[in-house]
């Protein structure tokens, strides 16, 4: 079974319907991870999600039942992500054998729903990085192509939907992490705009940026997942309190109307391809979304070639913003209270910088110490004010640019999955590999990841980003072409 063979939506009918036993999909998902070469999950619940299953197929039929609209659905979730009861680590050392006492909101949300948690995905350390091979468990692989990375930070998630071991998945995005990893392994992933998703159980990479986001095969999916996790929460002040709750306006049931004509969805619509994502790409995935652009301008779209010009200051912006939050929130993680605890203890002190340098890896050591020298005496006002000063340049260049078009559309990544370790060593290059991704995060806009092509057997992705809380916007685009190709 591929990653297609069967959608949420078709699973969640199939079992109300009884075609579907549950138990027995769980337990094929679990014979197929722990065949895997991939090395996507760091914590399995398969006992756990044996004896929820079981109770699904006997209560499929009872009214509490039969109205989850993710009912037996399994999903993988960002280790990054608290759950109650499952060790949560965000890929470090330093949080091994941490057990949080708490759910996250949105796992909440997904129990509500009916949803099977089946495990906790493997990704870059605290979120830091663009390959999931900073994860002190390893690197997770490209289903496509077991020589290369699946893109990060949220790698397992997406791997694990392109292999067959889940059916859907949560990631979180602070500079592409979703974008990246989906664009690399083929499948759909959404940075939802900056409060509309609770971030309450999150663990804080960048809390001005970072927000979770879901992952599955397919778009519709994709806005089922978006639909259920875009629950209300008080405790999440960052999260926007919007009438009616704009969940409705992009709901699976209302997407599915459109497969019938979806042209219609697109006719008219207007495209910005910006100018500056495309230069510099690979000629493969250029030429991919320009015949991606052309697909929808068949289908009745128009698109202009348009100039954003002060995204070259994205990246350099964003790496100040987000290293100096990292600097801040990664403070908490001393291995006093709970996760490493080693050696013998000294004065607090020493304690603290023997824990934290044994615990965080290079790449998480690297960003605490820019982030720190960015937010330090004499330099705060020469780095991270001046970052904040860009990034509202940003954000007013995208709204200038969305407020004569219906969204934009540019590659996710400049190139295809790279090699294992060709990258790693190098940081600065992979703090690049971000170029197109970064921008979104910055002006808080949603922005969707979707196959588009493929170049010697690797996926390429189509990124298209729309105006604040206009998920409906990218999403009806992405039915309309995944339904033309």
């Amino acid at each position: 079974m591929k990653n297609d063979d069967l959608t949420a939506i078709e699973v969640a009918e199939g079992i109300k319907s009884g075609t579907i036993s549950c138990e027995e999909l769980i337990l094929k998902i679990y014979e197929r991870i722990e065949r895997s070469e991939l090395n996507a999950f760091i914590t399995l619940s398969k006992e756990n999600a044996v004896e929820q299953a079981i109770e699904v197929d006997k209560k499929r039929n009872e009214e509490e039942y039969v109205r989850k609209k993710l009912l037996g659905v399994p999903i993988a979730i960002k280790d990054s992500i608290s759950t109650k009861g499952l060790q949560t680590t965000c890929a470090s050392e330093i949080l091994s054998g941490y057990i949080p006492p708490y759910d996250a909101t949105v796992i909440e949300a997904l129990k509500r729903e009916g949803a099977i948690i089946i495990g906790k995905t493997n990704m870059d350390e605290f979120c830091m990085g663009t390959s999931t091979e900073t994860s002190y468990y390893g690197p997770t692989i490209n289903p496509h192509d077991l020589s290369r990375v699946p893109g990060g930070s949220s790698g397992g998630s997406a791997a694990a939907i392109s292999a067959g071991e889940t059916v859907l998945a949560l990631g979180s995005d602070t500079g592409g992490s979703i974008r990246c990893p989906a664009s690399f392994c083929g499948v759909v992933g959404l940075k939802p705009t900056y409060g509309l998703v609770s971030r309450y159980g999150l663990i804080a990479y960048a809390n001005s940026l970072e927000q979770i986001g879901p992952m599955a095969s397919n778009v519709t999916d994709t806005a089922l997942l978006l639909e259920v996790i875009a629950a209300k929460d008080e405790r999440d002040s960052t999260q926007v309190k919007i009438k009616n709750n704009a969940a409705t306006n992009y709901c699976a049931s209302s997407l599915l109307n459109v497969n019938e004509d979806a042209d219609k969805e697109v006719k008219g619509m207007k495209i910005g391809v910006p100018k500056e994502f495309i230069e510099g790409v690979s000629p493969e995935v250029e030429k991919s979304v320009w015949n991606a652009v052309h697909k929808f301008e068949d289908s009745g779209a128009e698109y202009e070639l348009i100039s954003m010009r002060d995204l070259k200051y994205a990246l350099a912006a964003y790496y100040i913003i987000a290293m100096s939050e990292a600097s801040s929130n990664l403070a908490r993680f001393d291995g006093l209270r709970y996760g490493l605890r080693s050696g013998k203890d000294e004065d607090w002190h020493t304690t603290f910088s023997r824990i934290r340098g044994e615990g965080f890896g290079d790449e998480v050591k690297r960003r605490i110490i820019l982030g720190t020298y960015a937010l330090s005496a004499g330099y705060y006002g020469r780095y991270y004010l001046k970052a904040l000063k860009v990034r509202t340049l940003i954000k007013n260049e995208f709204a200038a640019a969305l407020k004569k078009r219906d969204i934009l559309a540019m590659p996710t990544m400049p190139f295809v999955a790279f090699k294992l370790g060709e990258k790693i060593k190098d940081p600065l290059s992979l703090y690049l590999a971000d170029v197109n991704t970064v921008p979104v995060n910055l002006a808080g806009v949603p922005s969707i990841s979707i196959p588009c092509g493929v170049s010697y057997g690797l996926p390429i992705g189509l990124q298209l980003v729309s105006g604040h809380f206009e998920e409906d916007k990218i999403l009806r685009a992405a039915l309309c072409f995944d339904n033309a190709r």
